[in-house]
């Protein structure tokens, strides 16, 4: 059993890259740049065009004085939220220390907004990220910001839990992970079932979370009873 309750980060050995298919789409995407990590050029005049389409569709005047400018906001709010499908969040990874410390390593509470590919609408919640360093560890500010960048992009909540998972296992070499996400989706609150208040959680394990139910059992108390 794992006693350790510390929030640090860890890292060590690689293994074989999982290409999912948000990682596929950003590989994709991300040759249109200048450089590697350089976001690719978003096409703002045609979303543009499109949201002015979508506004007459609706009934509405896209030229009345409050819409003039509506579809260059949201042309920009797009390359703002959509900002993740350019980027490769798999950098914040790379700058490890050799550390000897080999207990959990968990950082709570990272607040996040992504938005679902099947009604474009948002979800928003906390993700907590959690490994058992082996020999390497990673600055904590790095979790949240591969949260960040891996939210910023269109998806369903199940594949964004496995894809930071897959990173941070991959990229660590840790003994273990875990990634919990706690949510609220918009397309259930606000229309269809129109249920306010329901949220999504999802979880991925990897290592020794997966393999051993004391351990597992262990970082899930740390995660869901600290300060509840």
């Amino acid at each position: 059993m794992i006693t350790g309750k510390k929030v640090l980060l860890g890292n060590t050995k690689r293994k074989k890259p999982v290409t999912s298919k948000n990682e596929e789409i950003q590989n994709r995407t991300s040759k249109g740049s200048t450089s590697k990590h350089e976001p690719a050029k978003v096409d703002h005049a045609r979303i543009e065009k499109a949201v002015r389409e979508i506004l007459i569709a609706v009934g509405e005047d896209p030229d009345r004085e409050g819409l003039l400018e509506t579809p260059a906001r949201v042309a920009r709010m797009y390359a703002e939220i959509f900002s993740g499908l350019h980027k490769d969040p798999r950098i914040h990874l790379k700058r490890v220390f050799t550390e000897n410390y080999d207990e959990i390593v968990l950082v709570r509470d990272i607040e996040f907004h992504s938005m679902c590919e099947h009604h474009l609408l948002p979800f928003t919640g906390k993700a907590h990220v959690g490994y058992l360093p082996n020999g390497k560890v990673v600055g904590l500010s790095k979790l949240a910001r591969v949260v960040d960048e891996v939210a910023r992009r269109p998806q369903v909540q199940e594949r964004m839990t496995e894809t930071i998972a897959n990173m941070v296992e991959q990229e660590l070499g840790a003994r273990g992970v875990v990634v919990l996400i706690e949510s609220s989706h918009s397309c259930m609150t606000m229309r269809g079932i129109r249920k306010a208040g329901a949220s999504c959680t999802t979880s991925a394990m990897r290592g020794i979370f997966r393999e051993n139910l004391s351990s597992r059992a262990e970082i899930l108390g740390l995660i869901l009873n600290q300060n509840r």
